[in-house]
């Protein structure tokens, strides 16, 4: 057998694999990922339950990304030295863990233990996070955007699930709200982990003593299309996870139900994953930097959208661009970030690359009950505030990324 074609079979068995591993990754982001909608919808309106002091009501909600913020790091190296598949299933752990301690919490009426609950749901959320980097292990350099596109357009089963798990489940044991619904949790987690079997990611080799070590953390900052890339992800992540979170209480505060805010957050949710289903080629076709833009000004659209009133049309309508915006802004974001760095260099800056983008979704998170509930005025004057105070931060990410294109830097 000729070299070549050794070479190309060898090609070819890693392509199968690679699509394989996407398959897997896809489903545990449709049903382990069912667990995000519920656990954001019911975090501002579980807190605002159990809290004595409705400024702090999105507090749960910010413990959980600041959980995954504290955790991304850690989950990296695990994935780098043990393997992708013992960092998902350590997920997996966590969020059984967290909506049990959640469920515990409301039948106690008691917020702090509702608290370290929703810290233990942001391990289950950085793991889930890595779905879309382990699409590229075993995958070529023109299938990394699509696979990363597939796993993250599996979101639109957990847009589909959760809410009606919500919906069906978070009054079954009144007068006890929500505990239903972190019950559910804990089933989709037994569930889910079993997809974990058949995925084949080969744990990353040990590099030789003498081989090259790669780039240091300090030196893999001063990449510019590093830095471009996860000031994009800190700003698209951030901004859309400040008014998801908010929406139900603005929603249930301008006086609808809790119904319309699950269904409004449901078509949030779509919005968020069905473009993956072709963004990945947007991309090859167009460049990251292209669609990276295009996510911030549908990003400001959907604030404009918002600050036109109150009606449900407006929340449909912003929340679905708010969608749409975070789906290029992000994936974008994370495809300019795999092209620029080495396979052993992902162990350091992935890692670190979540831990600043939730680190900023913590704050955005907390931000957002203050702004909601504590601007001194009615809920429609803290949606107001909400919405306004994306301005500068698009600004901020506008800026770096025409700075990376006027400078010539290579495009992915």
């Amino acid at each position: 057998m000729s070299r070549n074609r050794t070479a190309r079979m060898t090609y070819i068995d890693s392509t199968d694999v690679a699509r394989r591993n996407v398959k897997v990754l896809v489903a545990a982001q449709a049903i382990l990922g069912a667990q995000m909608p519920i656990s954001f919808v019911l975090g501002g309106l579980a807190g605002q339950y159990l809290s004595s002091n409705p400024c702090w009501s999105t507090l749960p909600i910010a413990l959980i990304v600041f959980g995954s913020m504290l955790t991304a790091p850690v989950m990296s190296s695990i994935m780098q030295k043990y393997g992708r598949r013992t960092g998902f299933v350590i997920g997996v752990l966590g969020g059984i863990i967290g909506a049990a301690l959640a469920a515990t919490a409301l039948w106690i009426n008691s917020f702090p233990l509702f608290l370290v609950g929703s810290a233990f749901t942001g391990i289950y959320m950085s793991s889930q996070g890595f779905f879309r980097f382990a699409a590229t292990d075993m995958a070529s350099k023109e299938y990394q955007p699509k696979a990363i596109s597939w796993v993250m357009a599996g979101g639109l089963g957990a847009a589909i699930i959760g809410p009606q798990i919500l919906k069906l489940t978070h009054g079954a044991f009144d007068p006890t709200p929500f505990m239903g619904s972190y019950l559910a949790i804990i089933a989709l987690n037994v569930v889910g982990v079993l997809l974990f079997i058949f995925l084949e990611i080969p744990t990353p080799k040990k590099p030789d003593a003498n081989a090259p070590q790669g780039r240091s953390r300090m030196e893999l900052f001063r990449d510019p299309q590093i830095l471009i890339a996860m000031i994009s992800a800190m700003v698209a992540y951030s901004l859309m996870n400040l008014v998801m979170t908010s929406t139900p209480l603005a929603v249930v505060g301008v006086g609808f139900e809790t119904a319309h805010a699950a269904d409004i957050v449901s078509m949030h949710v779509l919005a968020m994953y069905i473009p993956a289903f072709f963004t990945g080629h947007l991309i090859n076709r167009f460049g990251v930097e292209r669609i990276i833009a295009l996510g911030l000004v549908i990003l400001a659209s959907a604030g404009a959208v918002a600050l036109a009133g109150v009606d449900l049309g407006n929340f449909y309508l912003a929340l679905v661009l708010l969608g749409i915006g975070w789906n290029f802004g992000f994936i974008g974001a994370t495809t300019m970030l795999t092209a620029a760095h080495t396979e052993g260099e992902r162990g350091r800056i992935q890692g670190l690359n979540d831990f600043a983008v939730f680190g900023m979704v913590t704050v955005a998170s907390l931000s957002s009950g203050a702004l909601m509930n504590c601007s001194g005025g009615s809920a429609q004057d803290g949606w107001t505030a909400v919405n306004l105070a994306m301005i500068p931060f698009l600004m901020l990410a506008g800026g770096a990324l025409i700075w990376f294109v006027i400078n010539g830097k290579k495009r992915v």
